[in-house]
């Protein structure tokens, strides 16, 4: 075993896609398939993001996704992790927090860290 804690900018996402919260639900979830990204940062004060699982639970709870925007399913605030904080703690947040992703800021947003990518690094 390492020594050196793997740190969550070792393994974070460094494209950061951002969607206005007025639009629809329909546009953040083709975003998201398109880009094959799981979370987009939500430009509000603070910061939001939105889901895949925001989005399927908009669904489940019958909204138009062509009507709905990204601000009524939104998950705000965006609890965000600096670049050094090591990743065993950040996947710490994410179950604290039932999220999969956690944006990584340091003065700025600097990318997302998933769920997946901290999986992706154990193996």
């Amino acid at each position: 075993m390492s020594e050196h804690a793997t740190l969550v900018e070792e393994a974070m996402t460094e494209t950061l896609e951002i969607i206005q919260p007025e639009e629809t639900v329909s546009t953040a979830a083709t975003e998201m398939r398109r880009r094959g990204l799981g979370a987009l940062l939500v430009t509000t004060a603070p910061p939001a993001i939105v889901t895949k699982s925001d989005i399927l639970d908009a669904a489940a709870d019958g909204r138009d996704p062509t009507t709905a925007t990204v601000e009524v399913v939104m998950t705000q605030p965006a609890e965000a992790v600096p670049p050094d904080c090591p990743l065993n703690e950040a996947a710490a947040m994410m179950t604290t927090f039932d999220t999969d992703h956690i944006p990584v800021a340091d003065d700025d947003f600097l990318g997302m860290v998933s769920m997946a990518d901290i999986t992706a690094r154990e193996s």
